[in-house]
């Protein structure tokens, strides 16, 4: 359930933000099937994968981080 939460919260940064997953994934250094799996809730981003997703998306953590 959190997993999906995240992945949800990513995703539509990710979009508002222009990013295909594939050049997503291309500017943060993983692979396309990391990101979907991610996206899709069924992996949880590790701590390094969202300090690097918040820089590359211009925001906070505080803004990706998923209500309870």
């Amino acid at each position: 359930m959190e997993t999906e939460k995240w992945g949800r919260r990513i995703r539509a940064f990710r979009k508002l933000k222009g990013y295909t997953q594939e050049s997503f994934a291309e500017t943060l250094g993983v692979s396309v099937s990391i990101v979907g799996e991610i996206e899709r809730g069924n992996r949880m981003p590790s701590a390094k994968f969202l300090d690097e997703a918040v820089n590359v998306l211009g925001i906070t953590k505080d803004e990706l981080i998923p209500e309870k």
